[in-house]
């Protein structure tokens, strides 16, 4: 792989490199190049998101335990408007715009710069792996209950050893499987959620459904709870360069995503909270196993857990393939250092693979909440790099080349991102200090991070490249023949 040559190294410098100095060759040996692989379709395509946002609903029980039936079926109801149909409509358009692996962090370079596209990419990297952290405590807590030796010590520790090791394979194994593996457990994961509703039918109390006390409400924790499962519509554009025709799958794809997710949460709260009495101190992480024993028995309990287990395993390989993938698609861009950018043999990002299996071992000691509360305050800063990026460039850059644009205006786009930047708000104002001072360390760690990268590189102690297969982004405007940077 060839880099830019010195009169492109003014362009692929605004994109991320740290240096005015030449840049040198990867090596003797081409790297594995994305076009040697077989590329995304739609249909794995929209599992890979479903699962990078959802999974199905293991996970949503902290809601109805915080706010009570009523809240969080309006929750998840209004939930989406607010937030996950502007972030999936934003993901369409940037993803297209800058259809390549790096996804948001392209974005933000593109219309903030390399400084500023660098913490988008540490911010969003580390609350993904923080995210990721959470599968293998899912798992185990709706394990913990049939196999008690689960719940603490020595084998909880060798079981998510265990489970990150195997799934950390089969992400390296390459991004097809991945695809298809995510078609399969999805099917598994919802399926028993269907029975549990025709089975529950008989049982149904509408009146449950509107429950609510507004004196008793832990907002911190709903709101978390809602931010957290409805969010991550942006993490597919990490994996943009390796899908079969990003332009026109790419949309279409979170588009159906999108129905499945919210159907795929809503349905099993309606049943949950319908058919069975509702104690709000039950309602936490791994409950749903104990309604699926009350309204079906004991065997609908244990495929419950099955489908949460396969569920967590699907979340797990499609948040660590969009983590590995951002990490190769910033060393492209000459953010990072070369060999982030190398593939196994299987097209693979093997060092970004193990970076983020290593962050999930490091971080899983930490409870549920602590988790979903550190993940999204960190995904908060990113989201508000996104927003910024993309109306500036709405707003710089009208006639720059989009394959899918959202049919607003230049106000319709900022209008867009008022209610959901107010949520973002929310989110941060409602955080503990704990949790706030845990998050602003890792905020200042890459602030001082990039300036560290970029004397490295200058030194020349680490290589650092610029893929020549990238886009210049300088001729993105291809029509109007306007640069998208000048």
């Amino acid at each position: 792989m060839k880099l830019r040559n010195t009169a492109n190294r003014q362009a692929s410098a605004a994109m991320g490199g740290f240096s005015d100095d030449e840049y040198v060759s990867v090596g003797e040996v081409p790297l594995p190049r994305a076009d040697n692989f077989k590329r995304v379709s739609m249909l794995p395509l929209v599992f890979i998101i479903f699962y990078e946002v959802s999974g199905g609903p293991f996970g949503v029980e902290d809601a109805v335990g915080a706010a009570g039936p009523l809240l969080a079926l309006l929750g998840f109801l209004v939930f989406p408007f607010i937030w996950s149909i502007p972030e999936a409509l934003l993901t369409a358009e940037m993803g297209t715009m800058f259809p390549e692996n790096g996804g948001y962090v392209v974005w933000v370079s593109a219309a903030l710069g390399p400084y500023w596209g660098f913490q988008q990419g540490w911010m969003k990297w580390l609350s993904g792996v923080i995210d990721n952290a959470l599968y293998p405590v899912l798992f185990l807590d709706y394990l913990k209950s049939a196999i008690p030796a689960l719940e603490g010590g020595l084998p909880r520790v060798l079981a998510v050893i265990a489970l990150t090791v195997v799934l950390t394979y089969m992400n390296y194994r390459g991004l097809t499987i991945v695809g298809w593996v995510a078609v399969l457990l999805g099917i598994f994961s919802l399926l028993p959620f269907v029975v549990m509703g025709l089975v529950a039918i008989p049982k149904l109390e509408p009146s449950r459904w509107f429950e609510v006390n507004l004196q008793d409400v832990d907002w911190n924790l709903y709101l978390n709870t809602l931010f957290w499962n409805l969010n991550y519509w942006d993490s597919i554009s990490t994996l943009a360069g390796e899908v079969d025709n990003p332009k026109r799958t790419l949309p279409k794809a979170l588009f159906y995503a999108l129905i499945l997710v919210v159907l795929g949460y809503f349905f099993p709260l309606l049943t949950g909270t319908g058919a069975v009495s509702v104690n709000r101190g039950l309602w936490t992480d791994g409950y749903f196993s104990d309604i699926a024993k009350i309204i079906g028995g004991v065997w609908l309990r244990w495929w419950v857990q099955g489908a949460a287990a396969m569920s967590n395993m699907g979340m797990f390989v499609a948040e660590m393939s969009s983590d590995s993938f951002q990490l190769l698609g910033m060393a492209e861009r000459g953010m990072l250092p070369e060999f982030f950018g190398k593939r196994s043999r299987h097209g693979t990002p093997l060092i970004g693979i193990i970076f983020s299996a290593s962050g999930v071992l490091l971080l899983s000691w930490l409870s549920f909440q602590e988790i979903v509360a550190a993940e999204n305050f960190l995904y908060c800063f990113g989201m508000i790099l996104e927003f910024i990026a993309f109306v500036w460039l709405r707003i710089k850059h009208p006639n720059a080349s989009r394959p899918y644009k959202i049919p607003v205006g230049t106000v319709g786009a900022i209008l867009m991102c008022i209610p959901p930047t107010i949520l973002i708000c929310a989110v941060l104002a409602l955080s503990t200090l704990k949790v706030f001072l845990i998050s602003m360390v890792a905020v200042v760690i890459g602030l001082v991070m990039q300036p560290c990268l970029r004397y490295v590189e200058k030194k020349r102690w680490i290589k650092f490249s610029i893929s020549s297969d990238l886009q210049d982004l300088h001729a993105n405007n291809q029509n109007n023949n306007v640069s998208l940077l000048d």
